[in-house]
Order: C-alpha cells, then sequence, then structure tokens
C-alpha cells in the first residue's frame, strides 16, 4: 500500500525559509574561501575551514527545514538521533574535502572538477542520509531517474559555486553566485523529493517508530548550525576585505579616507608658481643704490646705473631694455 506524501505541509513557508538558509551559507561559505585566497598560509586553513562549516551547516539546515514540511497521512514520521548528526557532519566534512582542494589547488580544470564532483556527492550524501534517518510505518522507495538527476545537480551546483569562490570578484557577484547556489541546492533537494515514495507496512511495526518527532528533534539541533551561521555572518561583516573586496579595499578613490580606520595626512598645498619675470626687472637683481624696491624698468636708466660707476662696479653685459623718458 502507498502512503500519501505531503512535502508542503505549511505551505509554501518551508521552502522559502529553506532557500534562504541555503544561500546565506552559501553566501558565507564563498566569501570565506574568497578571503582564504587573499590571505597568507598562516591563515588559510582557517578561512577554508570557517568556509567548509558555513556551507555545510547552511546546505543540512536547508534540508532539515524543508523535511519540516513533509508528512505522510497514514504514519506518524520521527527521526533518528545518530543519522541525523552523521547527516550534517557528512555534510561538513566533505564539503571541506572540495574547499581545500579548490583554496590550495586554484582555479584549474582538474581542481575544479575533482572538488566540485566531491562537493556535490557530499551533498547528495547529506540529502540520503538524513531522509535514511525517518522512521515510519513504511519503507522508503526512490526513482532512480529522479535520485540520479538529484546526484547531477548536486554535482554542477557544487562545482559552479567552488568556480565562483575563485573567480568571482566584488561583493555583489559573490552575492548573486550563492543566490544560484541556492536554487541549484533547494532544487536539488525538491528533485530527489519528487522521486520518493512510501511503501507502507500491511502489519504495524512499532520499531519503525523508533526515534524522536521532527519537532522535538530537529529544531534543538537547529540551534547550533543557526547560532554558527549569525557568527560566520559577524566574522564576514566585520571583516572590510570581504565586505568590499580587494580593489576597493586597497585602492580608494581620489578625494576618499581609505577604509579600515586608516587615515592619509593631507598633501601640503603647492605654492603657484612665479610669473615669468626678467631677472634684471626683479628687485632683488638691482643694487642697493639702483632703482627703489618695487619698481622695474620703468625708472630710467640713470636710476638703474651710475653715470661714472667707478671702479668694482660690474660690467653691463647684454642689452638692456629701452628706459622710459622721465617725466620729472
Amino acid at each position: 500500500m502507498q502512503g500519501t506524501i505531503d512535502g508542503f505541509n505549511y505551505g509554501a513557508v518551508t521552502p522559502v525559509v529553506a532557500y534562504v538558509m541555503a544561500c546565506l551559507g552559501s553566501a558565507l561559505g564563498l566569501r570565506c574561501t574568497i578571503r582564504s585566497l587573499r590571505n597568507d598560509s598562516s591563515w588559510k586553513p582557517g578561512w577554508l575551514a570557517l568556509g567548509a562549516a558555513a556551507i555545510g551547516s547552511g546546505i543540512w539546515t536547508m534540508h532539515f527545514i524543508a523535511m519540516m514540511g513533509f508528512r505522510v497521512a497514514e504514519t506518524p514520521v520521527t527521526y533518528d538521533l545518530q543519522q541525523t548528526v552523521l547527516s550534517l557532519v557528512v555534510a561538513i566534512v566533505v564539503v571541506g574535502v572540495g574547499v581545500f582542494i579548490v583554496g590550495y589547488r586554484g582555479a584549474t580544470r582538474t581542481a575544479l572538477l575533482s572538488a566540485g564532483l566531491v562537493t556535490g556527492l557530499g551533498v547528495a550524501a547529506m540529502h540520503y542520509i538524513g531522509m535514511a534517518s525517518m522512521r515510519m510505518n513504511g519503507r522508503l522507495e526512490y526513482d532512480p531517474v529522479a535520485v540520479t538527476l538529484s546526484v547531477v545537480i548536486a554535482v554542477a551546483a557544487a562545482t559552479a559555486a567552488l568556480w565562483a569562490a575563485v573567480s568571482v570578484k566584488g561583493f555583489l557577484p559573490s552575492l548573486g553566485a550563492s543566490l544560484v547556489m541556492g536554487v541549484a541546492v533547494t532544487g536539488m533537494h525538491y528533485t530527489g523529493m519528487s522521486g520518493l515514495s512510501v511503501r507502507l507496512h500491511e502489519i504495524h511495526n512499532s520499531q519503525a517508530l523508533t526515534g524522536d518527532p521532527a519537532v522535538s528533534i530537529v529544531l534543538p539541533m537547529m540551534i547550533g548550525p543557526l547560532t554558527f551561521l549569525l557568527l560566520a555572518g559577524v566574522v564576514v561583516m566585520f571583516d572590510p576585505l570581504l565586505v568590499l573586496g580587494e580593489g576597493e579595499w586597497s585602492a580608494p578613490a581620489a578625494g576618499q579616507q581609505p577604509s579600515g580606520g586608516s587615515r592619509t595626512a593631507p598633501a601640503a598645498p603647492v605654492a603657484p608658481a612665479p610669473p615669468d619675470v626678467p631677472a634684471y626687472d626683479r628687485p632683488e637683481a638691482a643694487p642697493a643704490y639702483g632703482r627703489p624696491e618695487g619698481y622695474g624698468s620703468a625708472y630710467p636708466q640713470s636710476y638703474d646705473r651710475p653715470a661714472d660707476p667707478g671702479p668694482g662696479y660690474p660690467p653691463q653685459s647684454g642689452p638692456r631694455p629701452p628706459s622710459t623718458p622721465s617725466s620729472w
């Protein structure tokens, strides 16, 4: 007997919230991966680990928020605690392997393909381990076509996200990449769920219901990943290099103060260049007994040079400007 499945028990609330969590985890993970590429080797592992944990926590939280709206009309659904925790660990560890490959090998084709394959398989493994943690009076059955398509979507989404982490520069482009990855991850989840069916047991099996209800086990477990995502968001928010990007951080525009609190001393004012005045018309070029201070060649030549200069007076060199006849 087939069970009646409802994947949207709370309407559009669970898909929308699940998509937001997938985007949040992807955005934080991508920004941390970008930050690791701009840092020295001593801090690189920390940023990569933070990025892997952000992506894994975001995907895991997305999955179980979406599963809050899943129900089977003929049987209650419970969850096994150990397998639920295992799905979170698998998500973080396997995603971390892919992130570290790209973080240390760069955006080469081999590194991206291998890291995308590992990360995508990790996302798919997290999904199906989380599905296996459900306990009900029935057996889960999957359509092979839907399962294969969901794995392909996961691998493609992971590869595209890792490529964006090492290739896309700037805050807005990486934000757009995280939105696309959120669509892909959420689409992968609901693609796999579209091929799910439940075959109910004809005889009620009480052992099949061993576990805790979704509300009592999933909601408390989400406190940890949600708190971690909040703390990771604070780290990203207070790191200007992650928000602004390398170009905006290192090269402030003209007339602006650089980010990060470092101020540049204002440039000293430059005095205007003196006018092009001939040397013989400058007051400092005239002898003390010559023309009065502040006057140029408008004074008669008799004021410029004594009639009988006497010994020691420097000889006149070069033509003198024509003197203006005196009117007094």
